[in-house]
């Protein structure tokens, strides 16, 4: 299996696709808006992926509520962002924390039942004012105690309905004042704003079982690489500092934070420490030069296994229900 996690170009698999996936099998695919129509393509479209895809292979998907959902109404219920769900903890912790459990459980319902088994939340940056929104509202808030109890129980809801919660981006995107999208952030990795940023994974480390990193130079400790492609970061930060020993996956390699070709940012990153490398635009010679660059990595499959989990019975009208009970409260 290639350590890389790949997307696909459209809302059908190609035979092309299919054909490479088969013969050069990656640790799975990752799905976007692009791949997604309604229940029935969707369903069709992951169970083609599986066809072809490794049987330990995962099917994965940014699933947060707000504006981060690739699933969305009118198919699929509409799920608010990470910082309303934190603006009901600070009237009722209780609430907040219960919140923050169905929200998990519902949106892993749904992404269950389309056949996905991965999904990438919950955020565990912290919402910094005056920094730049690409974290904003997907923060649970500014609190680093309060983003590390809601992302942890967000988390748990995903595990209860059977999917892999993916905490991000390790060690902390909160106070960058760039988009990684666009280009390179840097932030101080001194003091104590860097000791708050890295506080969520911390506390999380051994309670969510992945992990995905960020591309954000983090000066003071390697002043040349961001974190995704610095094994310093990987090593020092995410696996001592933090003591974070799952899987780690880098955010999408694409972005413009980085530089290089498809390849030398894949062959970087997992060089770095990464696990996983994650790929996510759909083109096919992309998709192909990654996985002819990649050797297969033993074992790789085996630790994916681990992660799988059982669901529930699930109950997603009731765990929508109470959820938009306990959400009018700060409507």
């Amino acid at each position: 299996m290639k350590p890389v996690i790949l997307g696909i170009s459209g809302p059908a698999l190609t035979e092309a696709e299919a054909a490479l996936f088969a013969a050069h099998p990656p640790a799975g695919a990752i799905l976007f808006g692009r791949n997604v129509v309604d229940p029935d393509q969707l369903q069709t479209l992951t169970a083609s992926l599986r066809a072809v895809l490794h049987p330990d292979a995962v099917i994965m998907v940014d699933q947060e509520g707000g504006r981060v959902a690739r699933l969305r109404p009118p198919h699929w219920a509409a799920h608010p962002a990470a910082a309303v769900i934190g603006r009901l903890h600070d009237l009722d912790a209780e609430a907040g924390l219960r919140a923050a459990w169905l929200h998990g459980a519902a949106i892993g319902a749904e992404c269950r039942a389309m056949g996905f088994d991965v999904v990438a939340a919950p955020v565990l940056d912290l919402a910094v004012p005056g920094q730049d929104k690409v974290v904003g509202d997907r923060s649970f808030g500014a609190d680093p105690a309060v983003v590390a109890a809601l992302g942890l129980a967000m988390a748990e809801g995903l595990t209860a309905a059977g999917v892999i919660a993916v905490g991000k981006h390790a060690p902390g995107h909160g106070r960058a004042r760039l988009d990684s999208h666009l280009g390179l952030p840097r932030v101080s990795a001194q003091g104590p704003d860097w000791s708050a940023d890295i506080a969520p994974f911390r506390a999380t480390a051994d309670r969510i079982p992945w992990m995905i990193t960020a591309h954000i130079l983090y000066e003071g400790l390697d002043d040349t690489q961001p974190g995704t492609l610095s094994p310093l970061i990987i090593q020092t930060v995410i696996r001592e500092a933090i003591g974070f020993r799952g899987l780690l996956v880098s955010d999408d390699l694409t972005m413009n934070a980085l530089q290089g070709t498809p390849v030398e940012r894949a062959q970087r990153c997992l060089a770095a420490g990464c696990d996983i490398a994650l790929h996510c635009p759909g083109d096919y010679d992309g998709n192909a030069a990654v996985l002819d660059a990649l050797a297969d990595v033993a074992g790789l499959g085996a630790r994916i296994a681990g992660d799988r989990l059982l669901a529930t019975t699930p109950d997603l009208a009731g765990w929508l229900t109470e959820r938009t009970a306990l959400l009018e409260l700060v409507a």
